[in-house]
């Protein structure tokens, strides 16, 4: 029972870790590029994508609801438990990627906007 738990915090935390997405992941072909000009513009750019609603907390109580109603369907109330705490964690986890994930693809579609060739 606690190793799952320690499981499912370990890939929570991993996925969470590697699914960070950083404007530094943003390639663009520097050809004619004033790259004093293009780190101004990329700042402006992560400042904009700071818009985007963090979707952690929907999909985390969209997993505890659905862990809830797996452990209750087992008929154990202490599975129910532990059960919406799995779901919710991955939920969390989960969440927090979609944000990263939407954050990057602003932060490119903005620097597209703004004229530059963006590779990735």
């Amino acid at each position: 029972m606690k190793f799952t738990l320690t499981l499912i915090s370990f890939l929570s935390a991993f996925i969470l870790l590697t699914a960070n997405s950083h404007a530094s992941d943003i390639i663009i072909d520097p050809n004619g590029v004033d790259m004093g000009q293009y780190q101004a513009d990329l700042n402006e750019c992560v400042a904009i994508s700071e818009q985007v609603d963090s979707k952690a907390g929907s999909t985390a109580v969209k997993g505890a609801v659905v862990g809830g109603a797996v452990g209750a369907s087992r008929g154990n109330s202490d599975q129910a438990k532990q059960d919406a705490g799995v779901g919710a964690a991955l939920g969390l986890a989960k969440g927090a990627s979609a944000t990263n994930q939407e954050k990057l693809t602003v932060q490119k579609n903005c620097l597209t906007n703004k004229g530059y060739t963006v590779l990735n």
